[in-house]
């Protein structure tokens, strides 16, 4: 059994991170000790693990909570990490294209511009005060 700091070194996942997590019922609450410090076991290593992992791929909480209630389940069937991974990939491409996009037009008006004029007279700044002006009207 190790304290909150203990388990915060072992996972690298900060101490609030690891009293949100128990506040929003992703990770069970720890056992207390005589002073009431919070003592978390192997269980709480492994989870918080599987929560941080799942975090640094960007699925959301309610996306971990479902997954984390399969992998208590380990005899359901995977279709619903399936969908959710699923889903997951399909936002995070669509995320890499408008970072794309938005990386050609930026690329665009920071070519307008040289630097060496006044403000007023920034091909820049007036391509951000007039969005007809950018290529993509999606921005």
């Amino acid at each position: 059994m190790v304290p909150i700091g203990g388990l915060s070194e072992r996972t690298g996942v900060k101490v609030e991170t690891i009293r949100y997590y128990e506040q929003v019922g992703l990770l069970p609450p720890a056992e207390r000790s005589e002073g009431n410090q919070r003592r978390y076991g192997r269980a709480h290593v492994e989870r918080l693990a599987f929560i941080k992992h799942a975090r640094d791929l960007g699925f959301p909480i309610d996306g971990i909570r479902t997954l984390l209630r399969l992998s208590d389940n380990q005899s359901m069937a995977c279709d619903e990490a399936h969908a959710i991974a699923v889903s997951h990939l399909d936002e995070v491409r669509h995320k890499i294209a408008r970072l794309r996009s938005l990386e050609t037009e930026l690329a665009r008006i920071a070519t307008t511009c040289s630097g060496g004029v006044t403000a007023c007279d920034c091909a820049i700044i007036e391509a951000l005060a007039d969005h007809s002006r950018c290529s993509h009207a999606d921005h």
